[in-house]
């Protein structure tokens, strides 16, 4: 039984593929929990914030960390379980990141092409262009690249969300915590450490609001918020595979969830 979870876990890792733009994204079940409190970590993958469970797979696992304001510990967990991982929640700012290692699949031309589209990936639309391969299937290798941001106690820590060292991430230049209904969230999309420009990023919530703007030369953008609740925000980037990959196509998933809670004003 456990040898057909683990196999399972990993069929649908692989199915969570980006054939219907799937994203993936880190779950706790607290996003402000109390310092010593365990938290469940899970690892959901789907569509607009409705996903299905992704067990812990050691062999994807490149990361699984958790990174405060003075520490940075791996996140433990049990073989082929939901939740992935368990936290016991340290006092202040706490990052959470899985950083996944590659998975591989190939999609028909008309598919690839498709997804490449919805997923503001014009650039690589117009390079296969450029190289006749808009006809060809797209095979490609793709890794995750999840945070989370937990908040344990009333100020947050002070130095909040910061990069964890993933290829690909974006991270949140203000407190989730001290934002206020109807203020902008600046957020930093990093490619390799440096900022991307012209990327697609996209930010939604479970009430149905969703939010896009493509990422500048300082690789910002800035969303206003109106609602509370969970929130998740997600870009892809994409690369040609190295020569030696038996892939066309790197690809990279970050998302960012985090939860808003605003205060009634008087």
């Amino acid at each position: 039984m456990k040898a057909f979870r683990w196999l399972a876990g990993i069929a649908l890792a692989l199915g969570a593929a980006p054939l219907l733009a799937h994203d993936l994204w880190i779950e706790p079940t607290s996003f402000s929990p109390r310092a010593g409190e365990v938290v469940a970590l899970r690892l959901r993958v789907g569509m607009n914030l409705a996903g299905d469970p992704v067990p812990r797979i050691p062999a994807l696992i490149r990361e699984f960390v958790v990174e405060g304001d003075s520490d940075r510990r791996t996140i433990r967990g049990r073989e082929g379980a939901d939740p992935a991982g368990l936290l016991r929640a340290a006092p202040g700012f706490q990052v959470l990141g899985y950083f996944s290692n590659p998975s591989w699949i190939e999609l028909p031309a008309e598919k690839f092409n498709e997804y490449l589209k919805d997923e503001g990936l014009e650039a690589i639309l117009a390079l296969r262009a450029r190289r006749n391969e808009s006809g060809e299937p797209g095979r490609e290798a793709y890794s995750r690249c999840a945070k989370s941001l937990l908040v344990s106690g009333p100020q947050g820590g002070a130095k909040g969300d910061r990069p964890l060292g993933f290829p690909l991430e974006l991270v949140a230049e203000r407190n989730p915590r001290e934002l206020e209904a109807g203020e902008d969230l600046p957020v930093r999309l990093l490619w390799r450490d440096h900022p991307l420009a012209g990327a697609l990023v996209v930010a939604m919530n479970r009430g149905g609001e969703k939010l896009s703007a493509r990422s500048d030369a300082d690789g910002r953008v800035r969303f206003r918020i109106e609602s509370g609740g969970f929130w998740l925000i997600k870009a892809v980037h994409m690369v040609r595979a190295p020569e030696e990959s038996r892939a066309d196509w790197q690809s990279y998933w970050a998302s960012l969830t985090f939860e808003l809670i605003f205060e009634a004003r008087p």
